[in-house]
């Protein structure tokens, strides 16, 4: 990987005084003093926490119209301050499909920080040309380093991520489609990678979108919804603490028996956010 990386970004100075509708999980918050997570390894908070604007990175120069007519309804800006994305990390967007998000964590990690954007062939089969644009300027997101690897062979160095993130994309664990290019993911496999890819202490941020409770896993790959409960198990079945939780991109009036790329409920889905810590 090419570590001497350029970056033409701005400075974050400004606290985003957003109402994430947090719910931590019973372990210690990230930002507690060492004493009451004596445990933690300090790898990844050698990170420090600093004061971030992240609205600003949404009005950084060089954003796509496409990007900003999403910001309404992502919400990007309280999402990135509920995972706590801080300049200096190295982060992953895994799926990053167009880039939208991996866009805004360059701006953010800035240029001590990179971005590994991945996707498979599925993925950038779906995006076309939407990706070509975003990345036409090398010089523009000069940190970030695009990775294309297929389901179950994706292959990451240990211990190199202080965040990781999946946004509307681990239901696709339960989605096989060899047809069209999807086969079927070993999800403990994959959650293995990535718990050993991250740094002690890291954190990985998921946003997806919520199936009724008590549905069976088989829902992403129908609706492409998941129960939150199931995403849960699977985590800490593969070593991951669950930090907190955030309703800032729930919607009840959601119908969750339609799928997602229904008109009647899309980019209107009722998706829920879960911050887990690699211990």
């Amino acid at each position: 990987m090419n570590h001497a990386l350029r970056f033409a970004g701005f400075s974050l100075i400004v606290l985003l005084s957003a109402s994430c509708a947090e719910r931590e999980g019973p372990p210690a918050p990230v930002g507690s003093p060492p004493a009451a997570n004596p445990g933690a390894a300090p790898a990844s908070s050698a990170v420090l926490r600093s004061v971030v604007d992240y609205e600003a990175a949404l009005a950084a120069p060089g954003r796509s119209a496409e990007d900003r007519e999403q910001d309404s309804w992502r919400k990007p800006a309280e999402s990135l301050a509920f995972f706590r994305v801080q300049p200096g990390m190295a982060a992953l967007d895994l799926y990053s499909g167009a880039g939208y998000y991996t866009e805004l964590l360059a701006t953010i990690v800035g240029p001590t920080g990179r971005v590994v954007a991945h996707n498979n062939k599925a993925y950038l089969d779906g995006v076309g040309d939407e990706l070509t644009r975003r990345f036409a300027d090398p010089q523009r997101l000069a940190n970030v380093e695009r990775l294309a690897a297929e389901n179950n062979a994706i292959e990451l160095e240990p211990g190199t991520f202080d965040f990781v993130l999946l946004s509307a994309v681990y239901h696709d664990v339960y989605y096989s489609n060899e047809a069209n290019g999807w086969p079927a993911i070993d999800g403990p496999k994959l959650l293995a990678e990535l718990f050993n890819a991250m740094k002690p202490g890291a954190t990985l941020g998921l946003i997806d979108h919520a199936a009724t409770p008590g549905s069976p896993p088989e829902t992403g790959g129908t609706l492409h919804r998941i129960d939150p409960q199931i995403v849960k198990r699977d985590f800490a079945a593969a070593g991951f603490l669950l930090e907190a939780e955030s309703d800032v991109l729930r919607n009840p009036a959601d119908d969750l028996g339609k799928g997602v790329f229904d008109p009647a409920v899309r980019r209107r889905t009722d998706r829920f956010m879960l911050r887990f810590r690699r211990p």
